[in-house]
């Protein structure tokens, strides 16, 4: 029975260490494995397994890129004022071993690291230049940040600076500035505006004036086309009846020859006519000799149809 359990316990001690021995590395992470306290490999991603109670996982890495934000470092410019700048730093570990053997606490020396290459680029440049040139710093401190993270295992992919916080006086005279320089943008807007709505008001005048002396031009010229075009159709209309008159003329003269009327028919049509004239208001009528002798042909015409 004693047996039993102690084989059970050992079956148990077995399985717990089999199972310890087995080590799953997850995706973009990395283990640095010591053998004997040296340096024995570095596990990618996959199922591994190691020796019992010789192998070790010494340090686990991640290989994503990770950002640290750093607290305000007091910086002094090369006119002497001194400003507060805070940064953020975003690197990746691209060789465990050396992230792992490199340096004692990464984090904190790159913290260092920053902010010492950040004293030495600002302490070249003045306070104007430094508050303009955000990414000429960025750029620089990068640069000088990958190199010398690079015995790490670290690359430092870009560095931002999040705030730079000049002294409060400097500030006050900033706040100004700014609210002098917006008076006179607002007063250069509004000078404009008011140029702009003068010139609108003078060419919707103009273009008024324009309107109107089209308006007056177009009428004219109807007024004239329809002065026109009744002093046409007067025209039309006179001639026509002159011609109606002509034709009605005609027409009783060729009446007259297709009737067969002889001289004394023609004689009595002038007498009629005469007769129309003298119904006038002339005070003198001229009688032509043939109807003087057309009178006394009908003085004896008449005689006779009174025997």
């Amino acid at each position: 029975m004693v047996g039993g359990v102690i084989v059970l316990i050992l079956c148990l001690i077995v399985l717990c260490t089999a199972a310890s021995c087995i080590r799953i590395v997850p995706q973009a992470n990395a283990y640095v494995v010591e053998r004997l306290g040296a340096y024995q490999g570095t596990w990618a991603v996959g199922i591994h397994f190691k020796v019992p109670f010789i192998d070790k996982v010494a340090k686990k890495v991640i290989l994503k890129e990770q950002v640290v934000d750093f607290a305000p470092q007091p910086v002094i410019t090369k006119d002497n004022v001194t400003m507060q700048i805070d940064t953020v730093v975003f690197f990746q570990i691209t060789d465990p071993k050396l992230f792992a053997y490199g340096v004692e606490n990464p984090i904190m020396a790159i913290e260092n690291l920053t902010a010492t290459t950040l004293r030495n680029i600002i302490g070249e440049m003045e306070l104007d230049q430094t508050l303009t040139s955000r990414e000429v710093i960025n750029t620089k401190m990068r640069s000088s940040l990958d190199i010398a993270t690079d015995p790490w295992g670290i690359k430092v992919n870009r560095v931002e600076l999040k705030n730079i916080i000049p002294p409060s006086a400097i500030r006050d005279a900033m706040e100004k500035q700014m609210k002098a320089e917006r008076e006179r943008r607002e007063a250069i807007l509004r000078a404009e505006g008011e140029k702009k709505s003068t010139v609108l008001v003078a060419e919707g005048k103009k273009e008024s004036a324009i309107l109107e002396a089209e308006a007056e031009k177009q009428s004219a010229i109807l007024r004239a086309e329809a002065q026109k075009e009744k002093m046409i159709r007067e025209a039309e209309g006179e001639a026509e009846a002159i011609l109606k008159v002509q034709k009605a003329t005609a027409d009783g003269l060729r009446f007259i020859r297709e009737a067969g009327a002889d001289e004394a028919v023609l004689r009595l049509k002038g007498l009629e006519a005469f007769e129309r004239a003298a119904d006038g208001k002339a005070t003198k009528i001229i009688i032509p000799s043939e109807i003087q002798g057309m009178a006394g042909l009908a003085s004896s015409v008449k005689e006779l149809l009174g025997n």
